[in-house]
C-alpha cells in the first residue's frame, strides 16, 4: 500500500492502535527476580498468612473484656501467667484476669484476643501488671489469614511487582512465578551526520545522543534495549538493518527517520518489508508530530523524530507506556496512574488547538505551593530536558493555560 503522508492521528487514536498490540508471552522466574516485572498469572495462596494470630508489638496478650474502661486514672490489674516465646506457640491457655508477656510476632495464646503495648502498662513486680488503656478485641493483632487466605488469590495477574510484592511471595514460599517476558527493543539511529560517542565530530557532525537516551528510557520501562548502531541513510542499508532488528526483537525504535528529509526513506523501507503496514505519518502532538508507526504482526516499528527533546517527549508520553504494555502492565497508557504532582503554573501558555502540547516544566517546592515553570526552547537542545522535572499536558481542544491555573506535572 502506498504511503499517505496526510494520515496524522490524534494522540487518542494513536494510543488505541498501540493498545491492540498483545503483551508478550509468560516465563517462569525465581521469585526474587520479579522486581519490576508484571505477573502473568494469579498467585493463589497455599496457606493462611499469618497461620495464627500474631502480636503487632511488644506488650502483653490479654482478653479485651478484662481491661474494658481502663485508663490512667482507672487502671485494670491482671496477673501475668507466662511468657510467649517468639519461636513457638504458648503451652498455656489465658483465662479471665490473666495476661502473658509477648513480643512482636509472637503467636497469641489461646484465650487472648488483643495485645496491649508495654508503654501502657507497668509490672508491679509481684506478678501483677497494671493496665492503663482500654482495648477492643483484635487491637494490635495480625489476624490469621489477614495478609493472605489459603486458596484465595494473593496477587492478581497484571500486578507490577515491587519489593513488597516480592516479600509476599517469599512469605508464601512461592519460589517461582509466571511473569510476562521483558520486551527486547531494537534501537537504530539513522543520519549521515551522526558519529559514535567516542569520536570527535567535525563541523556539521554530531554525536549519536538518541541511542543512549532511548536505551535508558526502554530500560526504565521494563524493556531490554538492543543497540544496532548507526545506519547509513540509504534504502538498502536501512532495510537490511530493520529486517535484522525485527527478526531478533519484539519492536524496533528507529531514531531520526521521521523528519521531512528522511521520512520518504523510512516509509519506503517499511513498505518494502512483506506483511508490514504503515499505520500513520504523524501524530497531533507537540513536540514530536513527525512520528511514524508501522506494524508487522504483533511487532511495531517506530520512526521517531531525530531532535533529542522531541524524541524524548514522544518516548515519555507514548514509547515508554508502549514498552510497559508489551511487558504486561495494565493501564500503561492511562496518565492517571503515572507519577504526578499538582502544581500552579507560573505564566500563561498558549497552545494551538488540534494537537496535544506537552510542555517541559521545572518544579519549585520552596514556597507554600508547588510551582511549575515552563522550560521553553528548541527541540534540538538537551538543556530543556535537563532543566525539567516533567511535562504538563495541554489538551487538543484548548488554546492554552493561564498563569495561576493548577495542572498535573507528569514526572520524568
Amino acid at each position: 500500500m502506498k504511503a499517505d503522508f496526510f494520515n496524522v492521528l490524534s494522540v487518542a487514536d494513536f494510543v488505541r492502535v498501540l493498545r491492540d498490540f498483545v503483551p508478550l508471552n509468560a516465563e517462569f522466574v525465581p521469585f526474587d527476580a520479579t522486581d519490576g516485572r508484571v505477573l502473568a498469572q494469579d498467585v493463589i495462596s497455599p496457606e493462611d498468612l499469618p497461620m495464627a494470630p500474631r502480636s503487632c508489638m511488644d506488650g502483653y496478650a490479654i482478653r479485651a473484656q478484662d481491661i474494658f474502661g481502663a485508663s490512667e486514672m482507672n487502671p485494670a490489674y491482671l496477673e501475668r501467667v507466662g511468657t510467649v516465646r517468639i519461636e513457638a506457640p504458648a503451652d498455656f491457655v489465658l483465662r479471665g484476669g490473666e495476661c502473658a508477656s509477648i513480643v512482636t510476632g509472637g503467636v497469641l495464646p489461646e484465650g487472648a484476643d488483643a495485645v496491649i503495648m508495654v508503654e501502657h502498662t507497668e509490672d508491679l513486680g509481684t506478678g501483677t501488671v497494671e493496665m492503663r488503656k482500654s482495648l477492643a478485641p483484635c487491637d494490635n493483632v495480625m489476624l490469621r489469614g489477614e495478609d493472605a487466605e489459603a486458596g484465595r488469590v494473593a496477587l492478581y495477574a497484571g500486578t507490577l511487582m515491587r519489593p513488597q510484592e516480592v516479600g509476599l511471595l517469599a512469605a508464601l514460599g512461592e519460589d517461582e512465578v509466571a511473569v510476562y517476558k521483558r520486551p527486547s527493543i531494537a534501537i537504530l539511529s539513522t543520519g549521515d551526520e551522526l558519529v559514535p560517542v567516542t569520536r570527535k565530530p567535525a563541523v556539521g557532525q554530531v554525536r549519536d545522543v538518541n541511542s543512549s537516551m532511548l536505551a535508558c528510557s526502554i530500560r526504565r520501562a521494563g524493556g531490554i534495549p538492543v543497540q544496532y548502531g548507526l545506519i547509513k541513510d540509504d534504502v538498502d542499508s536501512l532495510e537490511a538493518a530493520v529486517r535484522k532488528a525485527l527478526a531478533e526483537n519484539d519492536a524496533v525504535f528507529l531514531s531520526g527517520g521521521s523528519s521531512v528529509g528522511t521520512r520518504d526513506l523510512t516509509v519506503e523501507v517499511m513498505e518494502r518489508i512483506e506483511g508490514m503496514q504503515v499505520v500513520n505519518h504523524g501524530v497531533a502532538i507537540s513536540p514530536g508530530k513527525p512520528l511514524i508507526l508501522a506494524r508487522a504482526g504483533n511487532k511495531a516499528v517506530w520512526g521517531l523524530p531525530g531532535q533529542v527533546a522531541s524524541a524524548q517527549v514522544v518516548m515519555f508520553v507514548l514509547g515508554m507506556p508502549f514498552v510497559r504494555h508489551l511487558a504486561g502492565m495494565r493501564n500503561a497508557f492511562d496518565q492517571r496512574y503515572w507519577p504526578a504532582r499538582r502544581a500552579v503554573l507560573t505564566r500563561n501558555l498558549a497552545s494551538k488547538p488540534g494537537r496535544e502540547d506537552y510542555v517541559r516544566v521545572s518544579v519549585d517546592a520552596s514556597g507554600d505551593v508547588l510551582r511549575a515553570t515552563p522550560v521553553l526552547g528548541k527541540s534540538g537542545l538537551l538543556r530543556t530536558l535537563i532543566l525539567s522535572q516533567g511535562v504538563i499536558r495541554i489538551p487538543s481542544d484548548s488554546e492554552g493555560v493561564y498563569e495561576g491555573a493548577e495542572c498535573d506535572v507528569l514526572l520524568f
